[in-house]
């Protein structure tokens, strides 16, 4: 990834978005707040299952999380972050953040609905490419692993 020719590139905080820039070949990551992971709140730290324990029929897409995040408040943040990493035209962006944020920030990107998220898988260390076409925008590459050292392409 290295090798590619970048803008800026950016990292949440958070440290395993962090690391993976810097294993990814870019030591100095830009660190962006607006890209952390969504706040889950009192579901910190739990899986689906055992929130469907409790909550049957409970989706992170429409019911967000009690003491985190809405779906409008991540969109929020997806949208400010659009706003600083697109506007500048000095040539492509890279982001290293976390999967339920980039799939937001996907759906921000491309004006699709709220719920769309929950149909987009993002495995971890996966590459996708959102890009400006000459008809609008466009989800060039989503979810591939097989651009990453080590993996067949």
């Amino acid at each position: 990834m290295a090798a590619e020719r970048f803008a800026t590139v950016y990292a949440s905080p958070l440290q395993r978005a962090y690391r993976t820039a810097q294993l990814a070949g870019f030591a100095n990551p830009v660190v962006e707040p607006l890209l952390r992971e969504w706040d889950y709140g009192e579901y910190e730290g739990i899986t689906t299952i055992q929130v469907h324990e409790k909550r049957p029929g409970w989706s992170l897409w429409h019911d967000g999380c009690p003491g985190g995040e809405s779906i409008g408040q991540v969109r929020n943040r997806a949208e400010r972050f659009l706003e600083l990493a697109l506007p500048g035209g000095e040539g492509p962006v890279i982001a290293f953040s976390h999967g339920h944020f980039l799939r937001v920030l996907a759906l921000v990107f491309l004006d699709l609905p709220d719920g769309a998220g929950e149909r987009l898988s993002l495995e971890t260390a996966s590459v996708s490419v959102l890009r400006e076409g000459e008809r609008g925008r466009l989800l060039q590459l989503w979810n591939d692993i097989g651009h990453l050292p080590g993996q067949p392409a």
